[in-house]
């Protein structure tokens, strides 16, 4: 098994890095459509849509969206407007995540299920256009955001491998625990210094820091989220596509919440106009 998630990440890792740096923006969207397409198909099944029509329909409304979305983003207004509602629903996916207890379990129907895909997929996509597409630094802050979630997974993985005792959210993802979280913080903590230097214009390290700590929380709510989602569904995968690793879902859960949060914050600050 981590034979194949090394040889996965080897052979990904590339493409991804490529396809940011040296693709136009009409380009990068198109592929990146691509990838949110079918983590949606993979969101049907964890919604418990299986039969081929509704999938399909998903899948159609989804791209039309996104082609929509494409037209209004340069409008900064529209582009905050959604960025920060991306952002309050993580708030509110926070709460939900905290409060959260077997016993009194929450779990909204299928057609809510359903809608909630478009808010997870779609400001991911779009805010990560959104980066791509502002000036001769946009490949590269897509870069910083993604790098984000590797960082902030790899952090979590080690720390909590080395030192974890207390779990994070037992009922929800066992193995995740609150060491591995403050591994997360410090590694992200350290890698924040290369936002610092990639747009020192950005704001202040100590705003910068904070910006990318509150990005390192957030991306930990969507892993848990989609934990949640696929126990809810009783599935341990959100798909089989890519060796060792499971699904499309299974590798973006963290950066559906860090991309548009991380956008949000770098339009207040004023590192992204």
């Amino acid at each position: 098994m981590l034979l194949h998630r090394i040889l996965t990440a080897l052979v990904l890792l590339p493409l991804v890095i490529g396809g940011v740096l040296y693709l136009p923006t009409t380009g990068f969207a198109l592929l990146f459509a691509a990838v949110i397409l079918l983590g949606a198909d993979e969101w049907t099944r964890l919604a418990e849509f299986t039969k081929f029509p509704e999938r399909i329909f998903y899948l159609l409304t989804m791209a039309l969206a996104m082609a929509v979305l494409y037209v209004v983003l340069p409008n900064q207004w529209v582009s905050l407007g959604l960025f920060a509602g991306a952002a309050f629903g993580w708030f509110a996916i926070s709460l939900i995540i905290i409060r959260y207890r077997p016993e009194k379990p929450l779990e909204p129907g299928r057609p809510v299920k359903l809608l909630i895909g478009y808010f997870v997929l779609l400001p991911t996509w779009a805010a990560l256009v959104y980066l791509h597409n502002y000036g001769p630094q946009g490949p590269a802050l897509v870069l910083f955001a993604l790098s984000l979630s590797w960082v902030a997974d790899t952090g979590a993985y080690f720390a909590g491998r080395q030192w974890g005792k207390i779990k994070l959210s037992p009922h929800i993802s066992p193995k995740k625990t609150r060491e591995g979280v403050y591994g997360a913080l410090a590694a992200v903590a350290l890698w924040s210094g290369l936002l610092i230097w990639l747009r020192p214009e950005t704001g202040t390290v100590s705003q910068v820091v904070t910006l990318c700590l509150l990005v390192c929380l957030v991306s930990v709510v969507g892993d848990l989220f989609e934990s949640l989602l696929k126990r809810q569904a009783g599935i341990k995968d959100s798909g089989n596509l890519l060796p060792g690793h499971g699904g499309i879902l299974d590798r973006i859960d963290s950066l559906t919440a860090v991309a548009p949060v991380f956008t949000l914050g770098l339009l207040l600050l004023g590192g992204g106009r």
